[in-house]
């Protein structure tokens, strides 16, 4: 096997019709299942009658079928194949094949030189249709198969000729007795009127069932006029009651009239309440949020107004010290009460004022103060208690607001000598 080989073979069958799609490397390892559908499609597309076996499960099958088909090509297209290349349905089939599909590709290519060489207008003149010619063929191919039967049995019979040579003399030499031939006619005449006299009872019979089944057609025939004309009186004849039904038949349209209107209409109103509500629950989500928001909002402005208020009573809580005093005049001066965060909580912001002389100067002083002081813690709880009933949370902002009394101290006086 050559490539070229392959190549052509691929070629002559796709110009041939062939429906599947042979490649190259299909052959480059058995393939028997191919060989054998190319084989049946080739024989078939030389005699479409051809009546070969197709089952090649087993061994015997295989071979029976590549017998038939070699015998077949080497009896209607004069092709000798070889049938152990076949077999191997490798690369040698193909060599193989490829004589049967040569002679199929030139003859299609005869067959279109030919048609090419014709002329156009010949063409045009001598066409005619196939399709009405099929019957025609199927005829000419049955009588054709006939005609070899027939040959086949001729033969026989002339192969038995020199027997039945010697019988046909024999009868014909031998004498005829007219006892046996009178018999002999009178038995054939017998039997010919038995079937004359079967032949007109037959015909009796037939001619009473055509008289019995033209009386039955009469009768049947009566029965449908009848019918007919019983319909059209039915059909002329109006009904007591078509009245009413034409009457209920209109009020029932005004009333399904008036149900689509009102359907309508209530669906209508579904479809608005519907959209009414989803507004309203989308508002109310709305309110709820603003709310959640505002609430949040305040927490986190109460936390930092408490964080604030913590920062300012521990900033009013420290004392600051006198860096210009002298060690030991501290130290000899008398010690005087601070005031503590729970003084400035209870005594409402008074404050104790002091210097290190003595005497009622500084006991007025210190009432003076005091006064002073109760007179503007008076005024802060005033504030404050409006303050409370406004807003729960400014409490802790109106605190940290109001300055802080008694938390700081006042100057020191400047220490002298004469003051001893």
């Amino acid at each position: 096997m050559s490539f070229r080989d392959l190549r052509n073979f691929t070629e002559m069958m796709r110009a041939l019709g062939y429906p599947r799609l042979i490649s190259m490397e299909n052959f480059r390892t058995p393939n028997f299942n191919l060989v054998t559908e190319i084989l049946i499609w080739l024989v078939k597309r030389y005699e479409p009658n051809i009546d070969i076996p197709t089952d090649v499960d087993t061994e015997s099958d295989r071979i029976f079928f590549i017998k038939a088909v070699a015998q077949f090509m080497a009896t209607k297209a004069h092709i000798k194949l070889n049938t152990k290349h076949l077999y191997l349905a490798d690369g040698y089939a193909v060599k193989e094949m490829l004589k049967i599909t040569s002679v199929l590709y030139n003859a299609m290519k005869t067959k279109q030189m030919a048609t090419e060489d014709v002329p156009e207008e010949e063409n045009n003149k001598f066409k005619f249709d196939l399709g009405s010619r099929v019957s025609d063929l199927k005829a000419a191919r049955q009588l054709a198969s006939e005609i070899t039967t027939k040959g086949a049995s001729l033969f026989e019979l002339l192969g038995k000729e020199a027997e039945l040579r010697e019988m046909r003399t024999a009868a014909i030499a031998r004498p005829l007795e007219i006892n046996e031939t009178e018999k002999a006619l009178r038995a054939a005449i017998k039997d010919t009127l038995e079937s004359v006299e079967k032949t007109k009872e037959m015909l009796n019979n037939v001619v009473s069932d055509e008289s019995s089944l033209d009386a039955k057609i009469e009768k049947k025939k009566q029965d449908l006029e009848r019918h007919q004309k019983r319909l059209q009186t039915l059909q002329s004849v109006r009904p007591t009651f078509m009245d009413e039904y034409d009457k209920i038949e209109e009020e029932l349209q005004k009333q399904y009239e008036i149900f689509v209107e009102k359907f309508r209409n209530l669906s209508f109103l579904e479809s608005q309440l519907d959209e009414y509500h989803r507004l309203e629950q989308e508002r109310f989500e709305e309110a709820e949020n603003t709310l959640r928001i505002m609430q949040h909002k305040l927490k986190e402005d109460e936390k930092d107004l408490m964080k604030s208020s913590l920062k300012d009573s521990d900033s009013d809580l420290d004392v600051p010290e006198d860096e210009g005093s002298d060690s030991d005049l501290e130290e000899s001066r008398p010690s005087k009460p601070r005031p503590t965060r729970n003084s400035l909580m209870a005594g409402r912001g008074a404050r104790f004022i002091g210097n290190m002389q003595g005497g009622d100067s500084d006991e007025t002083d210190s009432e003076i103060d005091a006064d002073e002081d109760d007179e503007e813690d008076e005024d802060g709880e005033e504030e404050e208690s409006r303050d409370l009933e406004d807003d729960s949370l400014e409490l802790p902002l109106s605190r940290s607001n109001r300055p802080s009394r008694g938390g700081v101290r006042p100057p020191l006086l400047e220490e002298s000598d004469e003051d001893f």
